[in-house]
């Protein structure tokens, strides 16, 4: 028969040992492709409300003005513009935030 004190160690070894393989156990990739589509989702939306923005601003003053295409085709270069710079802030943003979260994996 087995000595009770080495029963308790062998169950000690075995919590130790699944600790290790859960810490250690590969992170499901389906809640990164989520988070991958929602940031590409959201720096489309951010282009396409800049470009809409520059439209509605442009229109409104050629209306105003009677000068039809001069204010819309200024206006939309700077939507654009102004979108992408937006984009542009969100991918820093998101690139941040990943190589925190790989410095923080590296360091647990």
């Amino acid at each position: 028969m087995t000595d009770p004190a080495d029963e308790e160690r062998l169950r000690a070894l075995q919590t130790r040992i699944e600790k290790v393989r859960a810490s250690q156990a590969p992170k499901p990739r389906a809640d990164e492709h989520y988070s991958q589509a929602n940031v590409a989702w959201r720096m489309v939306t951010e282009l396409v409300a800049g470009l809409m923005i520059g439209l509605g601003i442009g229109y409104g003053l050629d209306s105003l003005f009677g000068t039809m295409p001069v204010f819309l085709v200024l206006f939309i270069g700077l939507g654009f513009a102004a979108g992408v710079k937006t984009m542009l802030h969100t991918a820093t943003e998101v690139q941040k935030e990943q190589a925190a979260k790989a410095a923080e994996d590296k360091e647990g």
